[in-house]
C-alpha cells in the first residue's frame, strides 16, 4: 500500500483534514465527530479525504502522531536548553502548566484518546502505549542523571502527577491546579536529588 508522496510531501488539503481534526478532535471528541463533518469543514470532497486517509482511524492516528511530535518537539527544546536536568524537567513541567493555563484546553488528548479506545489491540490504543512510554523515558532518563537510584519510580510519580493535573485543569480552577503540580513536581524533584545511596 503505497502512500509515501502524501507522506512525504503534505498537500494543502491534507494539511486541512489534519488541522480541522485536531481541533474537533480534541475539543468534542473522537466518536463524536464523523468524516463527514471533518470533511465539510475542511472544505474537501470525499474523494479527497479517502486519498489521504483510508479510513478514519488513519485521520486519528495522524492527529495523535502530530500532538506526539509537538511534544516531543517540546520536550527535545527543554533538555537542550536546560543547563541540568533538573532544569530541564522544570521546563517541561512549566509547559504542562502553559497547556493546562491555554483557551480551550480539555485535558491531555492522549488520555482522551485512550478512554474512546479502551482495546489494547487497536492501533489508536497502541499509539497512546507508545507516546506514553516515550514520555516516560524522556523523564526517566533526565532523572537518572540527577540520580540513576529511584529514577525509574521517580519517572512514574511525575507521569501520575502530570496526568492528575491534565485531568484537573479542565474540570477545576487551571491556576490553583497549576500551582499545586508545579510544587508537587518541585518536591519530587527535591526529594530524588536529596538522597543518599545507603
Amino acid at each position: 500500500m503505497a502512500r509515501s508522496e502524501p507522506e512525504s510531501r503534505p498537500s494543502e488539503a491534507r494539511n486541512r483534514l489534519l488541522t480541522t481534526a485536531t481541533r474537533v478532535f480534541y475539543a468534542e471528541g473522537i466518536h463524536s465527530v464523523g468524516v463527514d463533518r471533518i470533511v465539510a469543514e475542511a472544505q474537501v470532497t470525499r474523494a479527497t479525504f479517502y486519498r489521504h486517509f483510508p479510513g478514519k482511524e488513519d485521520l486519528v492516528l495522524a492527529y495523535l502522531g502530530a500532538v506526539d511530535q509537538a511534544m516531543r518537539s517540546q520536550a527535545d527544546t527543554a533538555v537542550t536548553a536546560g543547563p541540568t536536568p533538573v532544569d530541564a524537567l522544570r521546563s517541561i513541567a512549566a509547559g504542562i502548566a502553559q497547556g493546562i493555563r491555554s483557551p480551550g484546553f480539555r485535558g491531555c488528548a492522549f488520555l482522551n484518546a485512550v478512554a474512546e479506545y479502551p482495546d489494547p489491540g487497536s492501533a489508536v490504543h497502541q499509539a497512546v502505549l507508545a507516546h506514553r512510554q516515550w514520555f516516560l523515558d524522556i523523564v526517566e532518563g533526565q532523572l537518572a542523571r540527577v540520580r540513576k537510584a529511584s529514577a525509574e519510580p521517580a519517572a512514574r510519580h511525575f507521569v501520575m502527577l502530570r496526568d492528575g493535573a491534565m485531568a484537573a485543569g479542565c474540570l477545576f480552577e487551571p491556576d490553583l491546579v497549576c500551582e499545586t503540580f508545579l510544587r508537587g513536581i518541585e518536591e519530587l524533584l527535591e526529594g530524588h536529588a536529596a538522597r543518599r545511596r545507603p
